[in-house]
């Protein structure tokens, strides 16, 4: 079937094209909401700026698809293959992309508030000034994202690996992060106030000038991290592994430290937890 047959029975008002073989078609701007295109392979064609709200696309091939600036509000993409698929400025507000392959897409500027992505592949994309607001993380995998400014603001990323993300400027304020992992992440500058990262994984984080206020890192280990300057007033440090942490001139002030690991921590000029400034 082609694009025009396509097009034209849809316009008659079928919505069933379950297995439709579009590879590298063209299908700019069209409107294809509540198509059902499970298991379509569409490798490498252009949806930029389609209509798409609430279609299927369930395990469909869509590598290196052109979606930019697509309308996917709540579409369904379990588990489709988006691997290197443009996605930037694409609204997937509400979508369902669990378990799907997102690795090296770019998805900058996208709006995925309170999408599912929990077990997505995201391993190298791009989500710079990205909106996630409340959007559920769990388990995915964010190894060497590029987030750069992106809103995460409530996400719930429980047990995701971030291991070499880039986050720098992000809003993961009020976030969950519970067990998640961040070796060698850079935060520098990151708004994770309130943040919940109870037993995460920060080792080696770059956590400069970082907003953490009311953060809970409990029984987390932040080992070798560079917090300079962070602002932890009220932060949750207890069983905390702070050792070889640099908190140079950082905010205590309140801070909940009993049973924290400070074993050759750099606390020259920070602002301890009873007010006094370390020596």
């Amino acid at each position: 079937m082609g694009v025009d047959e396509l097009l034209a029975k849809y316009a008659a008002g079928e919505r069933d094209f379950r297995g439709i073989n579009l590879i590298g078609a063209n299908l700019a701007g069209v409107t294809l909401s509540q198509a059902h295109l499970k298991a379509a392979n569409l490798h490498g064609a252009s949806l930029r700026e389609a209509i798409l709200q609430e279609v299927n696309l369930r395990e469909a091939s869509l590598r290196e698809l052109n979606l930019r600036g697509a309308d996917l509000s709540a579409a369904n993409l379990i588990s489709a293959d988006l691997s290197r698929a443009d996605l930037s400025q694409a609204n997937l507000r509400g979508a369902n992309l669990r378990g799907t392959n997102l690795s090296e897409a770019n998805l900058t500027g996208a709006d995925l508030s309170e999408a599912n992505l929990s077990e997505v592949h995201l391993k190298g994309a791009t989500l710079s000034q990205a909106k996630l607001v409340d959007a559920s993380l769990s388990r995915a995998t964010l190894t060497n994202a590029i987030m750069e400014g992106t809103i995460l603001e409530g996400a719930n990323l429980t047990n995701a690996v971030l291991n070499g993300a880039i986050l720098i400027g992000a809003n993961l304020a009020g976030a969950i992060l519970n067990g998640a992992v961040l070796e060698e992440a850079n935060l520098t500058e990151v708004d994770m106030s309130r943040a919940r990262l109870s037993g995460a994984n920060l080792a080696n984080v770059n956590l400069t000038s970082a907003k953490l206020r009311s953060t809970n890192f409990s029984w987390s280990a932040l080992r070798g991290a560079n917090m300079t300057r962070a602002n932890l007033y009220r932060a949750n440090l207890t069983w905390a592994n702070l050792s070889d942490v640099t908190l140079v001139e950082a905010v205590l002030l309140n801070a909940k430290m009993s049973q924290a690991n400070l074993r050759n921590a750099n606390l020259t000029g920070a602002i301890m937890p009873d007010g006094s400034t370390h020596e």
